[in-house]
């Protein structure tokens, strides 16, 4: 399989992209975990070419209206990934959950029907290859604290926090 790679700034860093000729986003990943996105694209597709390309403008103004405040563009970017079924079902889980909220492993498997799962739920949303994108910074421990983020937790922090702003925000606009 041949992707295209990417690079766009962030307020988290710069983020790695990585996608089809189609113009689907395959991987999305912070700068310092070239050796987390390795491993995943492995994963998922065994072999693939990594070319240095552009990401389509659709990709890169969503990533920046997102940034700049506005979520709902990462809602109609077009993802695919590798994976199990099980994996594929939580990640699409994960792209219903709202931005400024966030739920628990637990509640994350009572989601799909499978109840008593969060720990598998814990280790599809550790393999989600497209981070921001399918949100899995969404997801917190059942405590209410942040938990096990492979961009690192100071980024599912600062993530969380701005969605949360963003969507406060909004209530205080209302």
């Amino acid at each position: 399989m041949r992707l295209w790679t990417d690079r766009l700034p962030s307020p988290v860093g710069e983020l790695r992209l990585v996608g089809d000729d189609q113009g689907t986003l395959r991987a999305l990943e912070f700068d310092s975990h070239d050796e987390r996105l390795h491993r995943l694209l492995s994963r998922h597709y065994r072999r693939y070419e990594l070319v240095k390309g552009t990401a389509p403008e659709v990709i890169r103004q969503a990533l920046e209206a997102y940034f700049a405040g506005d979520p709902s563009h990462l809602d109609a970017l077009p993802v695919a990934t590798g994976g199990t079924e099980f994996q594929c079902q939580v990640w699409q889980a994960l792209r219903g959950i709202p931005a400024g909220t966030t739920i628990s492993y637990g509640e994350l498997a009572a989601g799909i029907g499978r109840p008593g799962a969060s720990r598998a739920v814990g280790l599809a949303n550790g393999a989600n290859p497209v981070a921001i994108v399918v949100p899995c910074h969404r997801v917190i421990g059942a405590n209410g604290t942040l938990t096990g983020y492979g961009g690192g937790l100071p980024r599912k922090r600062w993530l969380v926090e701005h969605e949360r702003g963003l969507v406060q925000g909004e209530l205080a606009l209302v």
